[in-house]
């Protein structure tokens, strides 16, 4: 049976693009996303909106770096098994080298929640012969902005 997991960060200062979510994971236990919700709350008010680039990319063959590893939280029970995966957040150097290919891309007006909540047919995944699977920022922002966020990971046996 497959199990739930919670990925969060908080009141990051962002600065630069970066890898928001990198998962990896484990042999024989593929990963599928569920949701995406980004927010911030520092840049309040028409003259600081601004708009930025998200994309969710697999593919890459080397993790980033400068960020943290949090761990994943499973949503049902405590008492599930800790998750396959890896989880990285806010990665500053950002995964690189493989095949990549973007699997969606968005623009995020940062006034508002960035809400992603596909389909059971179009959530994007991966195995452990795709690599790897990010959330991107693609556009560096204006000035500093605190974000906050959670990625929302299933993961099968």
């Amino acid at each position: 049976m497959s199990r739930i997991y919670s990925i969060p960060f908080g009141a990051v200062a962002v600065v630069a693009q970066q890898d928001l979510f990198y998962i990896a994971p484990a042999d024989d236990k593929p990963i599928r996303f569920h949701a995406i919700f980004l927010a911030q709350g520092t840049e309040i008010g028409d003259a600081m909106e601004e708009m930025l680039r998200i994309a969710i990319i697999r593919g890459h063959a080397t993790v980033g770096s400068g960020g943290t590893a949090p761990t994943p939280a499973p949503l049902a029970l405590s008492t599930e098994l800790a998750a396959g995966f890896v989880a990285r957040v806010n990665d500053t150097t950002i995964a690189s080298a493989g095949t990549a290919q973007t699997l969606h891309e968005d623009y995020w007006n940062i006034r508002m929640p960035y809400l992603y909540i596909p389909t059971p047919e179009i959530r994007p995944g991966c195995s452990q012969g795709n690599t790897t699977i990010v959330v991107r920022l693609l556009t560096t922002p204006a000035d500093s902005i605190t974000m906050s966020g959670t990625l929302y990971v299933e993961e099968f046996p």
